[in-house]
């Protein structure tokens, strides 16, 4: 992990392409701008969690749904 001391008004570039500002800082929070191409998608940590759980829950669902239609199938046969 790299780790950047930065100013309130100051940036960090990362790859070209987007670009990280320290918009204010106020006790323990702080509040940052990304400016990103719109093909990149940002999202807090929690909710970038909460769906790939989602996404890893619907590919179970889906797997079971093929698994049990080619029961189906095999069974009508």
């Amino acid at each position: 992990m790299l780790v950047l001391s930065r100013k309130k008004g100051e940036s960090i570039i990362i790859d070209d392409q987007i670009e990280v500002t320290i918009l204010s800082i106020d006790g323990d929070t702080i509040k940052l701008g990304i400016a990103a191409p719109k093909n990149i998608d940002i999202h807090r940590k929690e909710i970038y969690e909460a769906i790939q759980l989602s996404n890893q829950s619907a590919a179970v669902g889906s797997e079971f749904l093929k698994d049990w239609l080619s029961e189906e199938t095999t069974e009508k046969k």
